[in-house]
């Protein structure tokens, strides 16, 4: 591995995702792992290496691991098709009148983000709305979904978001221990958030629901272990959620990279879809609804 010729691949470019799948191809585990700091040291004071230094340096990784071939994130999809679950919403969401609820396509449907998405949501009949994983999200065109190693919005969704009334109970899937309870205040993010860890068969996996009530940190505190089917939070309401009609946003993250401050990406890039869907698989493999469901 020559890490002066791999860095001339990504001078000059605009996105240094595919350049750095690219720089990553044919090399073992080791060189991968070696291959950051050794571009970082070959590009000196360019402005690539300043670029890539403003990202998620694990999701950088991550797309190295992946141009070699290697698996981007620890595998968790089959533990958990294997685990035993608790329904996150009760009544269960398969056993109740439920709809798909897709942001481009379903019609006369106002944006989530819509005030007047509530009455228009009351009027379908139904207990839940679903917004599915993998759906590409026009609403994400903005700035704020760009970062600087590639002019590529983040427009593919990477949660499972379920609408339902605010102050809806949600309960812990599986056991496990609080990770963070953060408020993530900015115009249209999360609001108030809570993240689990739980044992995985590789490596510590967790789970992410956004969008929560202020009930949230009298229910959980960081370091509390949580039983499966335990009341963890509410549904919040306007504004306390982050600007969005009441819904729950659940992910699963098979690594958490390098965001420590109680908080993760909902939405990836979809150059990197193969690369984001391992590090955050698809949340049915834990709230198993029904084929259809979503679309």
């Amino acid at each position: 591995m020559d890490a002066h010729i791999l860095a001339e691949g990504l001078r000059g470019e605009a996105d240094l995702y595919g350049a750095l799948r690219r720089a990553g191809a044919g090399l073992s585990a080791q060189e991968a792992a070696a291959l950051l700091p050794a571009l970082y040291a070959a590009l000196g004071p360019a402005p690539e290496a300043a670029r890539l230094r403003a990202v998620d340096q694990g999701l950088l990784r991550a797309v190295i691991r992946a141009g070699a071939g290697l698996p981007a994130a620890p595998t968790v999809a089959d533990f958990l098709r294997k685990s035993e679950v608790a329904p996150v919403f009760l009544p269960e969401i398969a056993a109740s009148a439920h709809m798909p609820l897709l942001c481009d396509v379903t019609e006369g449907m106002p944006a989530y983000s819509d005030l007047g998405f509530d009455l228009w949501f009351a009027e379908q009949g139904v207990e839940y709305g679903l917004g599915p994983y993998g759906e590409k999200r026009s609403v994400y065109r903005a700035a704020q979904f760009a970062d600087q190693a590639s002019p590529e919005r983040r427009m593919i969704h990477m949660g499972i978001d379920v609408f339902a009334p605010a102050g809806t109970p949600v309960h812990a899937p599986l056991p496990g221990v609080v990770h963070s309870v953060v408020y993530n205040a900015d115009p249209l993010d999360y609001g108030h958030t809570l993240i689990l860890r739980h044992d995985g068969p590789e490596a510590p996996f967790f789970t992410l629901y956004g969008h929560l009530a202020a009930s949230l940190p009298g229910l959980c505190r960081v370091g509390q272990a949580v039983a499966a089917g335990q009341v963890i939070a509410h549904l919040g309401n306007w504004p306390e959620n982050g600007g969005w009609a009441p819904h729950l946003h659940f992910q699963v993250m098979a690594d958490m990279m390098e965001q420590t401050e109680g908080n993760f990406f909902g939405v990836g890039h979809e150059s990197l879809w193969d690369v984001w869907q391992q590090i955050c698989p698809d949340p049915n493999l834990i709230l198993r609804l029904p084929a259809g469901a979503l679309g």
